[in-house]
């Protein structure tokens, strides 16, 4: 792939450049550590990026193509919207269906192809006391979209009591996962709390492309 594919931060309603702030350098590992927040996703061709979350009951995936050299990562809250369906929920990275559509289809605009893809997925943890188990919804959903699309799993870490941390590598592959304690994961619900209410009081906007059409 000639030259590099631009840094792409995506949240629910649009595609804008990576800001200050959301990058920090490490100096100690020599990259840039970039954070994905809770409805946004990142793609990346830069070999000295690791796209860097934290999960609670949201849900993560890790892809990227080894020969384009080109990678990303999402996280979203929610499987889809309550209307059930998949193309039709409401066009907004928090749900798992438009999360894994853009993801995939922006790693394809920079050079990626459908039959390379490298995919591991993590989070979908139960760490509240709501009797709602969202993390477990999320992870049955990021299973069941992979198959249902025919892509291969290579590598997933799903479910549990406790919220996690990830390190993604997409010019390797590689995946740092940390367990974080009990005393972590009051924090990581509140911050999947707090963006849950931000959005209700927010319109979302924005195209959804699925596989087979044409921009």
């Amino acid at each position: 792939m000639s030259g590099a594919a631009p840094r792409t931060s995506a949240t629910a309603d649009s595609c804008v450049q990576a800001v200050g702030g959301r990058r920090i350098y490490d100096a100690a590992g020599a990259a840039w550590m970039v954070k994905v927040f809770p409805g946004e996703f990142y793609v990346t061709s830069k070999a000295d990026e690791v796209l860097v979350t934290v999960l609670g009951s949201c849900v993560s995936a890790c892809i990227r193509d080894p020969i384009a050299r080109v990678g990303g990562m999402n996280h979203f809250m929610l499987p889809h919207h309550a209307s059930g369906s998949w193309g039709d929920d409401l066009k907004s990275a928090r749900f798992g269906n438009f999360a894994m559509e853009k993801l995939i289809n922006e790693l394809i605009k920079s050079g990626a192809s459908r039959e390379r893809m490298e995919i591991k997925v993590f989070g979908g943890g139960n760490v509240t006391e709501s009797s709602n188990a969202v993390g477990s919804d999320n992870a049955a959903f990021v299973l069941r979209y992979l198959q249902a699309e025919g892509l291969r799993c290579a590598a997933q870490d799903l479910g549990g009591q406790l919220p996690r941390r990830i390190h993604y590598y997409p010019s390797t592959g590689r995946v740092v996962r940390k367990l974080l304690g009990t005393s972590e994961t009051y924090a990581v619900n509140r911050e999947e709390t707090d963006y849950s209410s931000r959005l209700l009081s927010q319109k979302t906007s924005g195209d959804i492309q699925l596989f087979g059409e044409s921009r």
